[in-house]
């Protein structure tokens, strides 16, 4: 018997330079609706849609007789996260604050992405470590839904992922 889980509750992020990153990541956080929870010189906490992001500063005594590396997504460990927008429209507000108020490096603008799922809208972006964030709007039931892979009379899982999204051999 398995579980049906209730989403992501929290993710944890550690940023070469806090001065830097945690007003980045709370500027970011409250213009997708969430509350700050916990701010000190060190840590931003905040919280809503169902969702947490913890972002602390690199600690003290990992800074000691090195220098803090830059984020490498081809590393083992984190590659990208993505955050579920409610509408294309979202996608393009996101996509507007990032360049004119973040200043943030836009990977790529908005665009279609139907070869990773039916109606797949989406920007990515980078903080001020290199890490990405991508925001995507996928309508209705996505791969559940009429047309994709997993809902009703659809192909099932693809047994290929890469840049050209899913396929089979």
């Amino acid at each position: 018997m398995g579980v049906d889980i209730n989403g992501i509750a929290h993710i944890q992020l550690t940023v070469n330079d806090a001065a830097r990153g945690l007003p980045f990541w709370e500027s970011l956080c409250h213009f997708l609706g969430m509350k700050t929870l916990v701010r000190n010189d060190d840590t931003v906490y905040c919280i809503g849609g169902r969702t947490g992001i913890l972002v602390r500063g690199l600690p003290e005594s990992a800074e000691r007789g090195t220098t803090p590396k830059p984020f490498d997504q081809w590393t083992s460990g984190l590659h990208h996260f993505c955050f579920r927008a409610r509408s294309r429209e979202d996608i393009d507000a996101i996509h507007r604050f990032a360049v004119d108020e973040l200043k943030a490096r836009v990977v790529h603008p908005p665009e279609e992405g139907e070869h990773f799922a039916p109606g797949y809208y989406s920007v990515l972006l980078e903080d001020p470590d290199g890490i990405r964030i991508e925001f995507n709007h996928v309508p209705g039931r996505g791969h559940f839904g009429r047309g994709g892979r997993l809902g009703e009379g659809g192909p099932g899982p693809a047994n290929e992922y890469g840049e050209a999204g899913l396929s089979d051999r």
